[in-house]
Parts: C-alpha cells; sequence; structure tokens
C-alpha cells in the first residue's frame, strides 16, 4: 500500500483532533456534566485502546491480530482513506453545525439548543456516524484483525454515549426530542 495513503489518513486525522481543539473552545458552560471518571472510562479509555489496536502493526508481532482480513492494496488503501475523509467530513460539518451546544461528555448546556436542521435532519447523532467512518476507514487501511476489533469498541462506546445523551436530551426537551426520534434514525439514515 502507498505510504501517501497512510499520509493522507494522519493528516486526516490532525485535521479533524485540530479543529476539535479549536472548536471547543467557545462552547457554552456546562449546566451538568458527568464526572471525570464515567468520562474517562466509558468514552476516553475505550478510544485509547482502540487507537493503540490501529497502532503500528509491529506492536501485535505474528499473533490472529495481525492476521489480514482484506489485501494491502493501494485500491483498498483508497476505499479506506475515501471512507475516513468522508466520515471527517461528517463529523465536522455536524460538529460546526452544533456550534456552543457541542461538547465532548454527556451534558446539558446552559441555554441548550435542540439542533433540528442540515444533516440533524436525517440524523441525529451525525458526529458518531462521522467518527464510526473514520474508524471505519482506518481500520480498512491497516487490514488487520485488531482493526474490526477496534471498530467494535469504538461503536460500542459511542452506543453508551448516544444513549446517555438521548436520556438526557428527552429529560432536557420533552415532546419535542420524542417527535425528533420519531422522524429521524441515531447514527444511519433510514437504518439506525
Amino acid at each position: 500500500m502507498s505510504e501517501y495513503i497512510k499520509i493522507g489518513l494522519k493528516v486526516t486525522w490532525l485535521l479533524v483532533l485540530t479543529y476539535w481543539c479549536i472548536s471547543g473552545i467557545g462552547a457554552k458552560k456546562a449546566a451538568y456534566q458527568e464526572t471525570f471518571v464515567q468520562r474517562f472510562t466509558q468514552y476516553w479509555l475505550p478510544l485509547i485502546i482502540a487507537i493503540l489496536l490501529l497502532g503500528p502493526g509491529d506492536w501485535y508481532g505474528h499473533s490472529w491480530l495481525r492476521e489480514n482480513f482484506i489485501e494491502h492494496t493501494n485500491l483498498v488503501g483508497c476505499v479506506g482513506l475515501s471512507i475516513s475523509i468522508i466520515g471527517a467530513i461528517i463529523a465536522c460539518l455536524s460538529r460546526f453545525k452544533l456550534g456552543k451546544n457541542w461538547s465532548l461528555s454527556v451534558q446539558r448546556k446552559e441555554s441548550h439548543q435542540l439542533i433540528q436542521n442540515g444533516i440533524y435532519k436525517i440524523i441525529r447523532h451525525p458526529i458518531y456516524t462521522g467518527l464510526l467512518l473514520l474508524f471505519i476507514g482506518n481500520a480498512i487501511i491497516v487490514g488487520d484483525y485488531r482493526a474490526i476489533i477496534a471498530v467494535l469498541i469504538v461503536f460500542i462506546s459511542l452506543w453508551i454515549k448516544l444513549k446517555k445523551e438521548e436520556k438526557l436530551l428527552t429529560e432536557t426537551f420533552g415532546t419535542k426530542y420524542t417527535e425528533y426520534k420519531k422522524h429521524t434514525k441515531a447514527l444511519v439514515p433510514y437504518i439506525l
């Protein structure tokens, strides 16, 4: 697989992380937030494990984690990079649309607003959709079974967070959020 594909993936991740750090500066203050221990164990630790699983293959020696589930060709790499770029665009545009209502953890913001336009008109949690696509594209580029485990860990972590957010948003917005849920899917338009 071409080094340009791997460089493209690194640049994609770097752009997303840079945007995340810069855009979080003006977020509204939290009226409610989970404890640090909850945030770390439920969201950060799984992401750290997933990122380590996607790290250099040398870390895993000749174990089954290093076995390929897909060929390491340029075509496969281009498909993976394309999926990652699409995921990065979805995550960043969704983050932009949330504006000051965005948070890293499950939070109720001061003067919290329910965003229902743009991509939020068809998906309730498009940032998670984008992040999952970013990880899936990364997993395709890695091409080893360890990458599938990484995507599953990220999915489970985001699903747990999504369920907690849905509960908090229902408490915050009541029937307005319940109606919104009836017309949208959580992660994949018309499916999930």
